[in-house]
């Protein structure tokens, strides 16, 4: 017999001072409540109840059990209100990864706006660049810049993850605004660093792909650093040229603090998704900040980029 349902019968036998009423609670016949109370004696080796023709009563062993009984049977009530609750509200923690530059300047920012809708949700942010093993590390969604690998995952679309070469005004001013790739070699080219090696700047227009040109790597730069925010903070005290993401760039830009120039050089824009494993169990939390980031982020999201120059 199943021994939950066991402690429920005895403890509404209890409670009823009898056994007529707790299988009408049940359904049940007294035959039946009388098997379920013999099955919990069993199980005790004690006996729980004395009868007589007027009455029945708790033994000691029973009075004890029977207040165990109710303990544990609101621990699971509350269990499984908990788990509805769940299933209903969005509510718990959240672990999330994305990116450096794109998580902290506008997933961040939209994750805050999120917290604000939902008071009952946490979210912890692990911004880096490196593939994160989502189900080894625990988390509950990813953004992934590039090509997916066919990993089992569900891939929700967002903007293209684009590149940006720009300058400060008063670098242009000063050095003049580079035409071509090759104009580059009389400039300050900020370069980003992946553990001691500079990542060369390659360009290539249409025009070149057309004609069969490969791509224009560039001198090497007095000043890298694995940082893009280190670098834009160099672009914008008017040090250099430097190569970053959009999603950097992209305020510096529509405030004119930056001017993107060399447009036609740029290298494709690459996908970007807020992937998920297909085990993850679809919980309210999860699904309402699925469903906030693609709205925020997705394909038809524009960043305020300014003309391009």
């Amino acid at each position: 017999m199943d021994k939950l349902r066991s402690m429920e019968i005895f403890v509404a036998v209890v409670d009823a001072g009898n056994f007529t009423a707790a299988a009408s609670a049940f359904q049940l016949s007294p035959v039946m409540v009388g098997k379920h109370i013999a099955h919990l004696e069993a199980t005790l080796g004690a006996r729980l109840l004395t009868r007589t023709t007027r009455r029945q009563s708790l033994t000691e062993i029973g009075a004890q059990y029977v207040e165990q009984c109710r303990a544990i049977l609101a621990q699971i009530a509350a269990a499984e209100t908990g788990a509805e609750a769940m299933r209903s509200v969005p509510r718990g923690r959240l672990r999330i990864t994305a990116p450096v530059s794109f998580g902290s300047e506008w997933l961040a920012p939209a994750i805050s706006d999120y917290l604000r809708l939902h008071p009952e949700v946490g979210v912890d942010l692990s911004l880096n660049d490196r593939m994160v093993d989502m189900v080894e590390e625990g988390y509950d969604a990813a953004v992934r810049i590039g090509a997916l690998d066919d990993s089992g995952m569900i891939a929700r679309p967002l903007f293209n993850y684009g590149m940006a070469i720009c300058a400060s005004p008063a670098y242009l001013k000063k050095h003049g605004t580079p035409q071509t790739p090759d104009d580059l070699a009389h400039h300050e080219c900020l370069d980003f660093m992946v553990g001691a090696v500079g990542v060369r700047w390659r360009l290539q227009s249409v025009h070149d792909v057309h004609h069969g040109r490969g791509k224009r790597a560039l001198p090497a730069s007095r000043f890298r650093t694995n940082s893009g925010q280190a670098l834009r903070a160099a672009a914008l005290k008017g040090f250099g040229i430097l190569m970053q993401a959009e999603v950097l760039l992209a305020q510096d830009i529509a405030a004119g603090r930056l001017v993107p120039i060399l447009c036609d050089y740029l290298p494709p824009a690459r996908p970007m998704n807020l992937v998920y494993s297909r085990d993850r169990r679809a919980t309210p939390k999860l699904t309402t900040f699925i469903d906030f980031v693609v709205e925020r982020f997705g394909p038809a999201a524009a960043l305020p980029l300014a003309s391009s120059a």
